[in-house]
């Protein structure tokens, strides 16, 4: 028996100044299916991290709404240099910057922003590949976009092309037998 698919209802949003509202658009409020492995670790947190009157899934240690510059500073930035997704600071003359430690001092290439960009991505490529190989619509649901132009314009780029040498002689192998 197949277990039933669960989903993440995004229904409100938390800006940069921390003030719960809803999405930016109405194709905003989405729902999104969520992979086994992220439904598990959903619960297992929902056990542990900090309760609030606003039953957030990821608060502050008082229950609140977290700020986007301590997620980015003590998450995403230290997650990125673990992970070697950084370059190392150099100084005007070029010069690699050390720490008191005499070790490189690194910094993170991305933005949080870079997340959502992955998750497009990841959506768009090719399953052979390790993507999902949605259609462009799904992909435009699942992002919130009030448009398909908007997703096309940003992400059409990543999109097979499917114009190849050998993409053209299949289909036409299938066509004309």
């Amino acid at each position: 028996m197949r277990k039933a698919e669960i989903k993440l209802h995004v229904r409100q949003r938390a800006d940069r100044y921390s003030k719960i509202d809803a999405p930016k658009s109405e194709a905003g409020e989405r729902t999104v299916p969520l992979p086994p492995v992220v439904v598990s670790a959903l619960r297992e947190w929902k056990l542990a991290c900090p309760k609030g009157g606003l039953d957030l899934v990821f608060p502050n240690g008082a229950g609140e709404v977290e700020s986007r510059t301590n997620i980015t500073n003590r998450g995403f930035i230290p997650t990125q240099i673990a992970a070697g997704v950084c370059s190392l600071v150099k100084d005007d003359n070029g010069k690699v910057v050390l720490d008191d430690k005499g070790e490189p001092v690194r910094k993170a290439k991305y933005g949080l922003h870079a997340l959502r960009h992955f998750f497009a991505s990841w959506c768009i490529n090719r399953r052979e590949d390790g993507g999902l190989e949605l259609p462009a619509k799904v992909i435009q649901e699942r992002l919130g976009h009030s448009s398909i132009v908007i997703t096309m314009d940003v992400y059409g780029h990543l999109f097979p092309r499917g114009d190849d040498a050998a993409k053209l002689a299949e289909a036409e192998r299938h066509l004309l037998g």
